[in-house]
């Protein structure tokens, strides 16, 4: 019988997570214990240091439906690093449930790269996520109340932008009528859920660099318009303080670890095709501070996640990566050369040679920020020689840095060629440059991803946008980064065009203003805030045994 993740993980040796703070560098005073295995890490109380650890992004090539492996790499890579003798940190995102019980089932690495307790972790973890959705409907409830009570601020209830939350992929939620049943019941208007990883507060806490910045950018977040359509803040509600009440335990980052020993902070989980995908600053600051190399990564492929990470997550953070890894797999590459997801197990070392052009955009894509990358080419049980072969000459003939990884089933062993790569490409340094400046118009922004990033040729709003366009400008708010909301199955705006498409034009059929974030939201395609279930969801492989053990995580 082959071992599953979760198999692999409830046989680790894990150590108790006191051994692994002292490890870490962190003061038995700074560490609040939640359980034997995980903590939370109060900054306050940690040794303030002038030297800051250097950053290594690990993003991917765009991916199937399964994943490629890239927070299996992250935590591979981690724990190489940590056998060639550097101090190092991991810093991940928490899983959501949404997708957890969607399609992939879990998402704390895999075989022996993985965090633990994974089936914690997975699952509830320290509530992080919990808090965030209940400061979103707690803000939904205080709004409603409002309209309820008398509406001093004459909010529009046509106009409310804010939405409930969830931490479940549920499409039954995304459009629905509250308030019914007459006057005692509120004020009847249409309403909608958004999945609690694209809750702005859940960018708001992932991008606070202090309490006292997550209470202000939590103010600044818009809920809607009056009827003389003028935005109405958080502020105007004088909420931010009760939110930031509910927020104060998910704050602060969590300490967990490797398989291998290694010190992870898991911290913040916002989606990278609809939100920013990355981990929280306060996790990556903290684990900068503890460890001279913290690797961390960013959601999808590098056309999202690692694109809002130079732009969004670089610029609030004052930091930028120092090295970048793309994780490509032969079964992604096979179905960027087109090979149905229903085949991908079947050789085809034809289909890898065409659809290395999607991992050569992503190479050009961080070439172009100043940042020589490495191709990580995670290794399948099912891949053939001859597949490997492919991209390993493709690389030798492109000079691209490249390893074959086998982290999944040998730990961090299976990373020490990607570790070597990655320190020399640490030793060597980037000259890190920015795509567009802040000062660029929304249109110049927007161009700017799509041709650069995409390798399409323009972006067109729709008249809906183009109105959303002329109202960020008349409040001043078109000067914040662009954070844009696209399918990770393609570069264009449309998921069955794989490989390397060209020609093509983004549609953006929204601009959504987050103040709070410090992003203008971009929608494209048919990307929704809350997705729903496949039609065999992960779910129905779960149980819990008589013991309480987790079973069919993975």
């Amino acid at each position: 019988m082959a071992m599953t993740d979760l198999m692999i993980a409830k046989r680790a040796a894990i150590r108790p997570i006191q051994e692994i703070a002292q490890q870490a560098g962190i003061a038995e005073d700074a560490l609040e214990l939640y359980g034997k295995y995980k903590a939370k890490i109060d900054v306050t109380k940690l040794q303030k240091t002038t030297t800051k650890g250097k950053v290594v992004l690990v993003t991917a090539i765009s991916p199937t439906p399964a994943g490629e492996g890239k927070s299996t790499v992250t935590v591979g890579l981690a724990d190489a690093l940590k056998r060639s003798g550097e101090s190092v940190m991991v810093a991940l995102r928490e899983p959501s449930l949404g997708p957890v019980m969607g399609v992939k089932g879990g998402a704390t690495g895999g075989g022996y790269a993985q965090v633990l307790p994974m089936e914690d972790i997975n699952l509830h973890f320290t509530g992080d996520i919990h808090a965030i959705t209940s400061a979103n409907n707690a803000l939904a409830a205080l709004i409603d109340n409002h309209l309820h009570q008398g509406n001093l601020l004459r909010i529009d209830p046509r106009r409310i932008t804010w939405k409930r939350a969830l931490d479940m992929n549920d499409r039954a939620l995304r459009h629905v009528t509250i308030g019914l049943g007459g006057p005692a019941q509120g004020v009847p208007r249409e309403d909608g859920f958004d999945i609690t990883v694209a809750s702005e507060i859940m960018a708001v806490l992932c991008l606070a660099t202090s309490r006292a910045d997550l209470k202000e950018r939590l103010a600044r977040m818009v809920i809607g318009y009056t009827y003389d359509r003028e935005p109405v803040t958080v502020r105007d509600l004088e909420a931010q303080g009760a939110l930031a009440l509910l927020l104060k335990d998910a704050f602060k980052p969590n300490l967990v670890q490797t398989i291998e020993g290694t010190p992870a902070i898991i911290h913040g989980g916002p989606f990278a095709n609809i939100a920013h995908g990355c981990n929280s600053l306060m996790a990556t600051n903290t684990a900068r501070s503890l460890a001279d190399v913290v690797v961390t990564e960013a959601g999808f492929g590098a056309d999202l996640g690692a694109e809002k990470f130079m732009h969004i997550k670089s610029r609030i953070g004052g930091f930028h990566p120092d090295a970048v890894v793309i994780v490509a797999t032969v079964r992604a590459l096979k179905m960027h050369g087109g090979v149905d997801k229903t085949e991908l197990s079947g050789e085809d070392a034809d289909a890898v040679r065409r659809g290395i052009v999607n991992l050569a955009k992503h190479v050009e894509t961080i070439r172009q920020f100043g940042i020589e990358p490495v191709v990580a080419l995670n290794r399948f049980t099912g891949d053939s020689e001859a597949e490997l072969a492919q991209v390993m000459n493709w690389a030798e003939t492109e000079r691209v840095a490249i390893a074959l990884t086998e982290v999944w089933g040998k730990g961090g062993a299976g990373g020490l060629q990607l570790a070597e790569l990655v320190k020399r490409q640490l030793e060597r340094g980037a000259d890190f440059t920015y795509l567009y400046a802040e000062e660029d118009s929304v249109e110049e922004k927007l161009r700017t991803i799509v041709q650069k990033v995409y390798g399409g040729a323009d972006v067109q709003l729709t008249d809906k946008a183009q109105k959303q366009l002329a109202e960020l400008k008349k409040y001043g708010w078109d000067s914040l980064p662009i954070c844009m909301a696209k399918t990770q199955y393609s570069l264009s705006d449309q998921p069955k065009l794989l490989g390397r498409p060209e020609g093509f034009t983004v549609t953006i059929r929204e601009l959504i203003p987050k103040l709070g974030a410090g992003f203008i939201v971009c929608l494209t395609g048919d990307i929704m805030t809350m997705p729903g279930l496949p039609k065999t969801p992960a779910a129905l492989n779960m149980d819990v045994s008589e013991d309480g053990q987790a079973l069919g995580l993975f």
